[in-house]
């Protein structure tokens, strides 16, 4: 969770993108809401301020504003209702007692769980999910859940099979299990939909990735079984999962996080001339960053800013090919041996995803490189400035000449905020590969 202090807020601190955020007094939470854009919604809060009195009151007691980037608004929505359900934020509605606020109800004791939206209800043999401040954010979630994982929500059993049976929302439906007459197909077919509500269950806590991962565990058994026709069906239905929970919101035009890019980038260069000292310019940076999840289909990227603007013809993706790499750190050993190889444009600063580990390796490859490679691409040396970005909280570690010195900027400097941007850039493109390999590797 990144904190911002409130008083003088510079909106370019603010990121463009999807998540959840909250107006904080102190260490408690005011108000918590999610958005599209994390800028353009607390920006709307500081106008409405003045015409809605609880919005006024919201910004005369807020000290500070926390936000936390999600990737996706599905994400978003269940990130905001664990935070309310947790904090209970005083000016969310009178969340107690205030009928407007939903709950999602799974009757996890029943023989066939149902799920089901509904008010606070004191039922012990239930599981409760929320509180949600609309019907459409409930809506929303479970529709999306369910066109993955099938559920049913008719409050009787009946022997007579549902509307949305036919559509593929409930399958398979408890009415047409409890109507078969063949007791071990009714015993697969209860343990297939018992298994779907246990899915449904880990994403509303939250738990997307265990999801994710023994989806893929499913799937690899499956297809070595020879079960062709349901890895198939698995498979889609992992790639509908994949875009719900991965579904990005990124501006194409980067220059709307900061929209003064050349003071940002004589911010950065001001700031990096401490530890720089014949840093004269800024020209060209490339950022780096590994996606590595579930340690299949690693990649990496290589996104150029030049000038302070993203350059995207001159972004470069690389898929890990060395069966040994097993950490982050000798996957980023493989990529940059194999940039250094490359005749591209040399770098003014190399930025990498990462704290003192990363910026280390980083440093110690760039020295080989130096001695063993005086040239790269003809008579130009190869000599790069060099900087990391860790997070919780953001900050720059610096590879200074004899020592790594690490710098937490204000939240409103604008050099902080480029390299913030990308980060974030980096971050997406690399994800946007990783993905693209492990869908054509599960389509083979």
């Amino acid at each position: 969770m990144q904190l911002l202090p409130f008083k003088n807020l510079s909106f370019s601190s603010v990121p463009n993108l999807t998540g959840v955020y909250l107006f904080k007094k102190g260490d408690k939470p005011l108000y918590i809401g999610k958005a599209i854009s994390l800028r353009a919604r607390i920006r709307s809060h500081l106008e409405n301020a003045k015409l809605d009195p609880k919005e006024a009151l919201i910004i005369k007691n807020c000290d500070k504003i926390g936000y936390q980037i999600t990737d996706s608004e599905f994400k978003a929505l269940l990130l905001e209702s664990s935070l309310i359900q947790k904090y209970h934020p005083k000016y969310n509605s009178r969340w107690k007692d205030d009928k407007s606020y939903l709950y999602i109800k799974i009757t996890s004791k029943a023989d066939f769980p149902k799920v089901l939206s509904t008010r606070r209800e004191n039922d012990r043999k239930s599981l409760y999910f929320g509180p949600f401040p609309s019907k459409k954010d409930v809506e929303d979630i479970l529709g999306s859940i369910r066109k993955i994982f099938p559920f049913c929500q008719q409050k009787i059993i009946s022997q007579r099979s549902c509307f949305y049976a036919k559509i593929g929302l409930c399958k398979p439906c408890p009415n047409q299990i409890i109507s078969l007459s063949d007791k071990k197909t009714r015993i697969i077919l209860k343990r297939q939909y018992r298994n779907n509500i246990k899915q449904v269950i880990r994403i509303l806590q939250g738990d997307v990735l265990l999801v994710l991962q023994n989806s893929f565990k499913i799937l690899k058994n499956l297809t070595k079984n020879q079960q062709y026709e349901q890895a198939l069906l698995l498979r889609n239905k992992i790639q509908r999962f994949e875009r719900l929970i991965y579904q990005t919101h990124f501006s194409a035009d980067i220059s709307t996080h900061f929209n003064r890019s050349s003071e940002a980038l004589d911010n950065l260069l001001n700031t990096l001339k401490v530890y720089f000292r014949r840093l004269e310019k800024l020209h060209r940076i490339e950022c780096y960053d590994i996606s590595n999840l579930f340690q299949k289909d690693a990649t990496a990227s290589m996104i150029v800013f030049i000038n302070g603007l993203p350059d995207k013809s001159q972004y470069k993706r690389f898929r890990i090919k060395s069966h040994t790499a097993k950490s982050d750190l000798e996957m980023l050993e493989e990529v940059f041996l194999r940039r250094f190889k490359q005749n591209w444009d040399k770098p003014d600063l190399i930025v990498v995803d990462g704290g003192t580990p990363q910026v280390l390796k980083v440093k110690t490859l760039l020295a080989k490189t130096t001695e063993e490679m005086a040239v790269l691409g003809g008579n130009r040396t190869w000599n790069p400035k060099l900087i990391g970005i860790a997070k919780q909280p953001d900050r720059i570690v610096i590879s200074a000449t004899d020592k790594l010195v690490t710098l937490r900027p204000s939240p409103h400097d604008l050099g902080f905020n480029l390299i913030r941007s990308l980060r974030d850039e980096a971050h997406r493109f690399a994800r946007k590969y990783h993905l693209l390999l492990r869908t054509k590797r599960m389509m083979l």
